[in-house]
């Protein structure tokens, strides 16, 4: 703001008017040096963290914030511009004071109040265009109130500016010190018998320290003695480490005592992530957009009516038109799931996580601990689609997928096949915001060649894996995946726009190379065609390093793809397959090192520039990594260090907190939501048990944060309260990782050894009938073993819509893809060095079809030759 303005603007004539309700007598201005209690109020940060509601969008103007306001709403009300967390304490003394302007004229009002009902008014402030101040007390402590400037009630449209907010009084803020209990830092919620278990100790000795393992009830289970690490750089820290892998025996209750502290209590045991598995997944019902979330399913404090329906005050989503001239048509974009702390829903957050749930689901075709994936099937979760016939986390993710389908731009249009990058509010709106109590206005937003790729991989993903449940909708997907890719090829540049960020995030990406590999292989393993196969080898990152030291996330997708060609079956040269599953291992064994560097055990460097704005996920996405070379090799290591990256977000860690709601005895439990405000509003209910908070970010990009952990050392970048979005909210894609590893760990059992092979088996496919309807496969099964077999089962999985028709010399059923063939009375023997073989027919529509990549017999793997 120029200094003439100010002037102007200070000479301007002042009515005020201080409502009584809440407010105590005026009394002399605070201190000069009281604290400032509003953020940004000079606008010099741009637009953050105010928000609107029944306004155009916010803008910066000459240095002051900017907005329209349509004419002719009902009440004063029914539009406005606020701030969130505005800390007050009860008795102190503020000067509110703000400058405030409106063309052509209308009157605006200032309201300080609670942020959530009964929204008590503390001050409120009625001003023409003027410069406006006025000193208050109130009556309450709130270390979370809103002030709010409603400018609608006015029969013509207006502009409205404001400039120089300034809240001043109070108590300037103790210092923060967060509570981190125990200096002894375990995983809260417990280790894998056969797993590694490891602590960190918080201490000022340098020489290693006694440890013991005590049960329940105060007996020493096991001793040992610790590792010194020196100063931890990612906490700043001198820690040592201590390793009690060596007791095995499951218990509960138990803790572990060093240096004259002792931990949080945990368990040893198996089943310790079966339940985490089904939490991880449930969180993505209670974000369903478009559908009553039933509390019979998930608890009756997370009942809610249908979100974005057209159902006023909705304006949303059956009908959303987009941004103005950006098309000329509305679409109906309903259902999904709410991104994150917001009600938008956005195209490449949606694909990096809806990839994940059908990853984690064909993850059962491919992997010998996940092989049958009874912990994944139909009936396992709380979704109203159970018992349907078709795998709960199928019926989940195409929740999803059906929104992505109607975000694909209609024939006959500009950009056709495109798919729009996001939908959300016109303006921000405040915490905490039931999503079927929304007000503003939904808009579509320009497609983006990264949007468009995001649908094509994940609708390719989608056309082989519901083709045995749903044959229409597997081909629906397919349609819609070829056609965005041949759409992406034709716009191979459209990039979302850096600063489209009101109402929503901005979501860009301009480096889109990575979409254009993964979508090629998602097609390629869902269609065998040449021409994805020679863009994807064609593309630089198909021998590129794709596995970054911070882990892959929605703008580096390039590895979904690798990881997928390393699993999936596929017909790639068997040289060519070797190299590809090597990158795996060889990006394992870097997060491996990396993993034992780090005296908190997590594979993820330790420098500020790897906390980040959900780096929770991307620690958990190099854990994918670490498993799924596991699950190519067998080698125990890699398990052993997904196992324990774990270790890092459920409580081994400088804060001591277990960054999943519900999950330890010391866990998040107020991340930023707009649908679960408890903390603002205490009959709503926290986040879900299962719901990841994003984690310490250095970079502190909120103003709360920035406020109250300056200077933090990164490993303390981060606070559990629901103003902190850079750190604490919740996100769909991290949700999407939390439940592959909870998926992955709950198959594991109790990490015991991994049993030798003592089976090989043959497949040969005899090739495809006449017209190209089906095929004839035979499977030799060779016992390797020293023991005879008495009695076998064979089980693999097809990759598409491949249906058994007939069998001989066994017999054979079939669930979804998956083919069991069982002996017959007469083959049931197989000595040692012994074979047995039988056949099948089977229709196919015409998909690929190689050959299986995993077929286990009496549920161990066999090698394949």
């Amino acid at each position: 703001m120029t200094p003439s303005r100010r002037r102007l603007l200070l000479a301007a004539a002042t009515t005020l008017a201080l409502t009584a309700a809440g407010a105590g007598p005026a009394h002399a201005d605070p201190p000069p040096d009281a604290p400032e209690q509003i953020d940004n109020g000079d606008f010099s940060g741009g637009v953050s963290p105010w928000f609107s509601f029944g306004t155009g969008a916010l803008a910066v103007t000459d240095g002051r914030l900017c907005t329209t306001v349509p004419g002719g709403l009902a009440n004063p009300w029914d539009a406005g511009i606020g701030q969130d967390g505005v800390p007050l304490i009860a008795g102190a003394e503020y000067t509110l004071g703000f400058a405030v302007s409106a063309t052509p004229g209308t009157a605006v009002k200032a309201v300080l109040q609670l942020g959530s009902a009964p929204y008590t008014t503390y001050a409120a402030v009625d001003a023409t265009a003027q410069r406006v101040e006025q000193t208050f007390t109130v009556p309450d402590d709130n270390p979370a109130a809103q002030l709010i400037f409603q400018v609608g009630g006015a029969a013509e449209t207006q502009t409205v500016c404001l400039d120089d907010v300034s809240l001043r009084g109070g108590e300037p803020p103790e210092p923060y010190e967060p509570d981190t209990g125990p200096r002894v830092r375990v995983n809260q919620v417990g280790y894998l018998p056969g797993g590694p278990k490891n602590a960190t100790v918080v201490t000022t000795a340098t020489e290693p320290l006694p440890w013991q393992l005590r049960s329940a009830g105060g007996a020493v289970l096991a001793s040992g003695t610790t590792t010194a690490r020196g100063v931890d750089g990612a906490s700043g820290q001198n820690v040592q480490t201590a390793d009690f892998s060596s007791y095995r025996t499951p218990g509960s209750g138990l803790t572990l005592t060093v240096d004259g502290e002792t931990s949080h209590p945990f368990d040893i045991s198996g089943t310790l992530y079966d339940r985490l598995r089904a939490d991880s997944l449930q969180f993505f019902y209670a974000q369903r957009s478009g559908t009553a979330i039933d509390g019979d399913l998930i608890g009756d404090e997370y009942a809610r009516p249908a979100g974005h329906l057209g159902v006023a005050p909705n304006q949303g989503d059956t009908s959303v038109p987009c941004q103005p001239a950006v098309c000329d048509y509305s679409l109906d974009v309903r259902g999904g799931w709410y991104d994150a702390g917001d009600h938008g829903k956005y195209m490449v957050n949606g694909g990096i996580a809806t990839y994940q749930l059908l990853n984690t689901f064909e993850r059962t075709r491919t992997a010998a601990t996940a092989a049958g994936g009874t912990g994944l099937a139909d009936g396992t979760l709380r979704v109203p689609e159970r018992a349907n016939g078709v795998p709960d986390i199928l019926d989940e993710a195409r929740w999803e997928l059906e929104f992505l389908l109607r975000m694909q731009v209609p024939a006959g249009q500009p950009l056709a096949g495109m798919a729009h990058h996001k939908i959300h509010d016109r303006n921000w709106t405040g915490l905490p915001l039931a999503p079927h109590d929304d007000p503003q206005p939904r808009e579509l937003h320009p497609p983006s060649t990264a949007a468009t790729l995001n649908l094509a991989a994940t609708a390719a993903q989608c056309a082989r894996l519901y083709a045995p449940y749903d044959a229409a909708f597997a081909g629906r997907c397919a349609t819609a995946a070829t056609t965005a890719y041949a759409a992406a090829k034709a716009h191979p540049a459209v990039y979302a726009s850096p600063t489209d960020g009101t109402g929503g995030g901005a979501y860009d990406d301009s480096t889109v190379t990575d979409e254009f590999y993964w979508a090629a292989v998602e097609l390629y393993l869902s269609t065998g065609t040449q021409t994805y196969l020679s863009d994807l080898t064609a593309s630089p990152h198909h021998t590129g390093d794709v596995f970054g030291p911070q882990g892959f996330g929605w703008q580096s997708t390039a590895a979904l793809g690798r990881l997928d060609l390393a699993t999936v079956p596929n017909g790639l040269p068997t040289a060519e397959l070797t190299r590809v599953r090597a990158s795996v291992t060889a990006a394992a064994d870097a997060y491996l090192a990396e993993l034992r560097r780090q005296a908190y055990g997590l594979p993820m460097p330790g420098d500020a520039g790897s906390y980040f704005w959900g780096a929770n996920s991307n620690i958990i996405n190099n854990a994918v990594v670490l498993a799924t070379a596991f699950d190519l090799t067998g080698d125990a290591d890699y398990r052993d260090g997904a196992v324990q990256a774990m270790d890092y977000l459920l409580g081994r860690n400088a804060l001591n907190i277990s960054y999943v709601t519900g999950w330890g005895e010391h866990a998040a439990e107020n991340q930023h939501s707009r649908i679960f405000g408890h903390q603002l509003d205490p009959n709503l209910p926290n986040p879900p048990a299962g719901s990841l908070a994003g984690g310490a970010n250095a970079a502190l990009q909120d103003p709360f944060a920035a406020q109250l952990l300056a200077g933090c050392e990164p490993m303390f970048c981060y606070v559990d309260d629901i103003n902190s979005y850079a750190t604490n909210e919740v996100a769909i894609n991290w949700n999407s990782a939390l439940a592959w590893i909870a998926s992955f760990l709950a198959d594991q059992g109790d990490a015991s050894s991994v049993p030798a092979t003592t089976c090989a088996v043959r497949y040969t496919n005899y090739g495809a009938w006449h017209g190209g309807t089906g095929f004839t496969a035979q499977l030799t099964v060779r016992n390797t073993g020293a023991t005879a077999v008495n009695g076998w089962s064979v089980r693999f999985a097809f990759t598409g819509d491949q249906r058994v028709r007939e069998a001989w010399l066994a017999k054979v059923t079939q669930s979804g893809a998956t083919v069991t063939a069982r002996n017959e009375s007469y083959n049931a023997r197989i000595v040692p060095g012994g074979t047995v073989t039988f056949g099948f027919n089977a229709t196919t529509g015409g998909g690929a079809n190689p050959n299986p990549g995993l077929v286990t017999v009496n549920g161990a793997p066999c090698t394949l030759s």
